[in-house]
């Protein structure tokens, strides 16, 4: 992907260097500019996580059943992101933006090791994920569109993504953008090693099962799955597909004030659940998760921002969030940058989350054995949560002198949850111009 990123811009450049050879009547009314690069962003950042009730051994922790299970919600990630803008006109006077990324991420998580009851399986895991996104804009009529790739590929996951989208700008300082996007991913169908292969598949649809019985070698429902410290034959993969509206409107009110109207449909299909998340039921059985295959989620949510005088900006942010499995959701968060010098600023900023259970989740040992689906997944559970934090950031007039560094922000954010998850990221990113 990676390749295929560098050769869309290599030929995107030759096509604008094309367009720069323009007549002498259109020289005389637009000025061509092939691109270049206009800025590279890098953003750097560490996160650590600690918790008790991990979904791969069914949210639960100490003895249960005469089995000893290790809820351990500790992870690590560190990750990195390199994006490049690329900036240009052609001979109409257009401008057209491309944006290049690549992303590396890094995690250690106690959890992985229980995917096999064993406790054989690796603890770390990487990820990477090349995008690119180009934009065309009429500035003059404030109109622009464009499209957008991306892919991410981590041990037991792929995933692949298109979007489209279209804005223009009214006369009253409005400001309309929609977009569609679609990901289409590839979940690796790794089961504990304790329920390959018959108690696996009693905890599934026969869609799955059918996936199963074709792809796994070995036949017969899936005797070539394993995880484990052996070799593994063949572990077959199920399909995840999500389809996303966005349509946002912003207006400035005045010089003091901005709002803007956010909506978003959400449909997936597919597996969606991971089948090494294990669930405990009342009669002491044990399965795998079971998830309806498909899922409609409708986030609502609205910006407002104010500038007092010239030094202090008050963000405020609001979203309603409603789905087809009976997950409700309500987020509002405050950030509050002030300006201390005029290149230096701080941003303290809080956000507050509750939601209400999906209706397919029970804790430990409370499903019944009964139930078309269950998930003792904590991220499905009721819960409320705090995040809140500082930022630092530096962007002198001019940029940092002898370097092509233009701004630098440090932030730093806590985050809890009524669950017993917590959490602490710190990222640094850079600014070259």
């Amino acid at each position: 992907m990676k390749k295929l990123s560098l050769t869309l811009i290599g030929l995107y450049l030759l096509f604008l260097h094309g367009f720069s050879q323009v007549t002498e009547h259109y020289t005389s009314i637009f000025q061509a500019k092939p691109l270049k690069i206009e800025e590279i962003n890098l953003v750097t950042s560490y996160y650590s996580q600690t918790g008790t009730h991990s979904a791969v051994t069914g949210g639960g922790n100490g003895v249960y059943g005469g089995i000893t299970l290790n809820g351990s919600e500790q992870l690590t990630d560190f990750a990195n992101m390199l994006e490049l803008k690329l900036v240009g006109y052609g001979e109409t006077g257009l401008k057209h933006t491309i944006l290049a990324g690549l992303g590396i991420d890094h995690h250690t998580a106690a959890s992985q090791r229980w995917i096999s009851s064993t406790g054989a399986s690796s603890p770390e895991g990487t990820r990477v994920y090349p995008s690119i996104n180009w934009t065309e804009e009429n500035e003059e009529k404030g109109t622009e569109f464009g499209f957008g790739s991306y892919y991410s590929h981590e041990y037991n996951y792929n995933s692949f993504a298109l979007d489209g989208h279209y804005g223009f700008k009214n006369k009253t300082g409005g400001e309309f953008t929609g977009k569609v996007s679609a990901y289409f991913d590839q979940v690796k169908l790794i089961y504990p090693s304790e329920l390959i292969p018959a108690t696996a598949i009693a905890g599934v649809t026969p869609y799955d099962v059918n996936i199963i019985k074709t792809n796994a070698s070995g036949g017969g429902g899936g005797g070539g799955i394993y995880v484990g410290g052996d070799s593994k034959p063949s572990i077959p993969t199920s399909p995840r597909n999500t389809y996303t509206g966005s349509l946002t409107y912003s207006q400035v009110v005045n010089k003091s004030a901005q709002f803007s109207l956010l909506l978003d449909i959400v449909k997936q299909d597919g597996w969606l659940g991971l089948p090494f998340h294990r669930v405990f039921f009342k009669d002491g059985s044990e399965k795998i998760e079971n998830l309806p295959h498909s899922r409609l989620k409708i986030p609502v949510g609205a910006r407002f921002n104010y500038f007092i005088g010239d030094d202090l900006i008050v963000r405020t942010y609001y979203r309603f969030y409603t789905d087809d499995w009976g997950l409700v959701s309500h987020t509002a968060s405050v950030e509050l940058p002030y300006k201390i010098t005029p290149f230096f600023s701080v941003s303290p900023f809080y956000r507050f989350y509750t939601q209400t259970a999906t209706k397919y989740f029970a804790p430990l040992g409370m499903h019944a054995s009964s139930d078309t689906y269950f998930t003792s997944n904590y991220s499905a559970a009721a819960f409320n949560s705090n995040y809140f934090g500082l930022g630092l950031r530096s962007a002198p007039p001019g940029g940092f002198e002898g370097t092509y560094l233009s701004a630098l922000e440090l932030r730093y954010g806590h985050y809890s949850q009524s669950t017993d998850l917590n959490s602490n990221v710190i990222s640094l990113h850079f600014t070259l111009k």
